[in-house]
C-alpha cells in the first residue's frame, strides 16, 4: 500500500487476514515506510482476543520489540471478567482513529476479526435487546428443533445459514421471536460507521494455505515455549465463569485440561495447533469471499 491521501478525507489504512498471516509485521513495516516519508502512524488493534489483558502470549499480542517503536492502541485493554462486543470495540476504535487524525497521524487498523472491522467501517445493526425469557426458551431447544422452527418462522435467514450452526440459528430465531422482525431486517439498517468520512485503503493477506497452517503450528509452539501454560494458570486462578469469551479463547480450554491432568503437554500442544488451524481456515474463507471486493487481496509468505 502506498501511504498517501486519496482525497480530502483523512486516510485510514486497514490490514486484515487470518491469524499468523503476518498482519502485525506488515503494519509495522508500513508505519516505518510512512515515517521515512515524514508521516506518523498509529497501529490500532482489530483482533478480538488481543483486546483482553489476561492473554498476551496465547493471542500473539505484539511485544515491545515487535512494535518497532510504533505507537500501538487497543491491545490488552479489556478485563476478561467482562465480555467484549463489536459495539463496545467499535466505539473505542472510532475514538482511537479520530484521536490519531486529530494528532496528525495516520491510523493503521490491523486484525482478523471481520465483524469488528465491518463495525468500524459500516456501523452496527441496531438489533433491540432480546427478551431474556425468549432467549432462554430458544437456547433450551435441541439444534434440530431450533433449525426446524427457524425454517418455519424465517425462511430467508434460514436459507443463508448452515443447518448445523447452532449459535447463528439460535440468534436468528431469538431475534425473530423477540422483535417480530428478521435479523436480515436489522442488518439492513446500520449506524455508527466511519467509512463514509475516511479514505480507506485496505488489503487482505492470504498466504498459501499450507504455508499459513505451518505458520500457525510454529506460532503455537513458540507460545508454549514462551509461557502460555503459566499464563492460563494465572487466568484460571481468577475463577471466571467458563462461558466468558476469554475462557474460550484458543489454547485456554486445551491448557486448562492439561493443568487438570486430563491431557499431556504434547496433547494440549497438538490440540491447540489444530484449533488454531481450524480458526485460520474459517478466517481465510471469510476474508476471501466475504470481505468487500475493493479490499486488495495479497498472498505473501506469512
Amino acid at each position: 500500500m502506498s501511504p498517501h491521501r486519496a482525497d480530502d478525507r483523512p486516510q485510514l489504512f486497514l490490514i486484515a487476514g487470518p491469524t499468523a498471516s503476518g498482519k502485525s509485521r506488515r503494519a509495522v513495516a508500513l508505519a516505518h515506510a510512512m515515517e521515512r516519508r515524514g508521516d506518523r502512524a498509529v497501529i490500532i488493534n482489530a483482533d478480538s482476543a488481543q483486546m483482553y489483558a489476561d492473554l498476551s502470549i496465547l493471542t500473539a499480542r505484539p511485544t515491545a520489540a515487535e512494535m518497532g517503536g510504533v505507537p500501538h492502541r487497543l491491545y490488552g485493554v479489556w478485563d476478561g471478567a467482562r465480555p467484549g462486543s463489536a459495539g463496545r470495540y467499535a466505539a473505542l476504535a472510532v475514538e482511537a482513529i479520530d484521536d490519531a487524525h486529530a494528532a496528525g497521524a495516520v491510523p493503521i487498523l490491523v486484525g482478523g476479526t471481520g465483524l469488528y472491522l465491518r463495525a468500524v467501517l459500516e456501523g452496527l445493526a441496531p438489533v433491540p435487546d432480546v427478551d431474556p425469557v425468549i432467549r432462554a426458551e430458544v437456547r433450551r431447544l435441541p439444534q434440530d428443533e431450533a433449525w426446524a422452527a427457524l425454517l418455519r418462522e424465517d425462511p430467508p435467514i434460514a436459507a443463508s445459514l448452515n443447518p448445523n450452526d447452532a449459535s447463528r440459528t439460535q440468534r436468528a430465531l431469538e431475534v425473530k421471536r423477540s422483535t417480530g422482525r428478521s435479523l436480515r431486517h436489522w442488518r439492513a439498517v446500520r449506524t455508527g460507521g466511519l467509512g463514509h468520512r475516511v479514505a480507506t485503503t485496505a488489503e487482505v493477506l492470504l498466504p498459501n494455505r499450507d504455508s499459513l497452517y505451518a505458520c500457525c503450528d510454529s506460532r503455537v509452539t513458540r507460545m508454549f515455549e514462551s509461557g502460555a501454560v503459566a499464563e492460563v494458570e494465572r487466568l484460571l486462578a481468577r475463577r471466571l465463569p467458563p462461558e466468558l469469551p476469554v475462557m474460550r479463547a484458543i489454547g485456554v480450554p486445551q491448557i486448562a485440561a492439561l493443568l487438570r491432568g486430563e491431557r499431556t503437554l504434547e496433547s494440549a500442544l497438538e490440540q491447540t495447533r489444530l484449533a488454531t488451524r481450524q480458526y485460520a481456515k474459517r478466517q481465510y474463507t471469510w476474508f476471501r469471499h466475504s470481505a468487500p471486493a475493493h479490499w486488495q487481496r495479497f498472498g505473501p509468505a506469512c
